[in-house]
């Protein structure tokens, strides 16, 4: 299959390009390469250096031809959400929609988008699922539920098939220290450097961590599973930050006082995902435990990737 991948030189995009050529699909990625990197990249994949917002992205498409488009492409920094509200939304919700006017000018007959997680906002459920309201706190949370909107307006005016994926915290080998599972990156960063780690709270707010391999999975599966879908994709279950910087501590042998500092303002206390869906309908679950995917990504930063990020 012809697919192309916006932000495919990113952590996730990156990822999932990787699994999309294993399997032997003709891949196109578009990256501005504001925090993507090429080097990320296989030669083989076509790289086309372009920003989401740019007014001739239509025309592009319309060259490339894409069958399917997945798109990975945005700001994912829900702090700067809060401050620079303008270009989380310019990238978050124009973006979204220029590729989504894109992708059906250009004959494209399927679209999948990465979503999240922070379309819920804080909810007392032990395991949110696709049904519970929409109700973000962060403007990140918004952005992405508009992205959400937009995109199943086209599917219903155009007959275009859209899946969308909720994810949940995601992390792995790659990660910045942006989004929301960026603290798993910035506390292997801290702990390797011999840096104290710093949890921004009590360390008792939980999130459900998912492996960016794993992520990838999905997203593959999307291709032919789960028409006109929103799948939660995560693991269904709870880490304290408390507890992921205690495991980070044992992987890395580095203990060091952790340091505690003021919360902040947009980030949810509680957060876990009912997987469900995405087992009945992509046919697809996690296979990668926690322990193992922060052993992977340790293992990562300890042979000195991510210097460039």
């Amino acid at each position: 299959m012809r697919v192309l991948v916006t932000g495919g030189a990113g952590f996730i995009g990156s990822h999932i390009v990787e699994l999309l050529l294993a399997q032997g699909h003709q891949i196109i990625v578009i990256d501005n390469l504001s925090t993507g990197v090429r080097s990320r990249l296989s030669p083989e994949v076509q790289l086309i250096e372009r920003d989401i917002r740019d007014p001739e992205l239509v025309n592009l498409f319309r060259s490339l031809r894409p069958e399917a488009v997945i798109h990975q492409a945005a700001q994912v920094d829900v702090a700067r959400s809060m401050t620079e509200p303008l270009s989380d939304g310019s990238v978050n919700v124009m973006g979204t929609l220029n590729v989504a006017d894109a992708a059906v000018k250009s004959g494209a007959r399927k679209i999948i988008f990465a979503s999240s997680c922070a379309v819920y906002g804080e909810t007392a459920e032990d395991k949110i699922a696709e049904t519970h309201p929409i109700q973000p706190i962060s403007l990140y949370g918004a952005s992405k539920w508009l992205g959400e909107w937009y995109l199943d307006w086209y599917s219903r005016h155009y007959s275009i098939d859209v899946s969308v994926l909720r994810y949940s915290n995601v992390y792995g080998p790659r990660q910045g220290v942006k989004g929301e599972g960026g603290v798993v990156s910035i506390f292997a960063r801290q702990l390797l450097s011999g840096a104290s780690p710093v949890i921004y709270g009590d360390g008792r707010q939980t999130r459900d961590f998912v492996f960016v391999e794993d992520v990838a999975a999905a997203n593959v599966r999307a291709l032919t599973e789960g028409s006109r879908s929103i799948c939660n994709i995560s693991t269904g279950q709870t880490t304290t930050i408390q507890q992921l910087c205690e495991q980070l501590q044992e992987i890395t042998a580095v203990r060091l006082p952790i340091l505690y500092q003021e919360e902040r303002h947009g980030d949810i206390r509680h957060s876990c995902l009912n997987n469900q869906k995405a087992l009945e309908l992509l046919r697809w679950r996690p296979l990668t435990s926690l322990r193992e995917g922060l052993k992977k990504t340790v293992a990562f930063f300890s042979a000195g990737g991510g210097k460039q990020e």
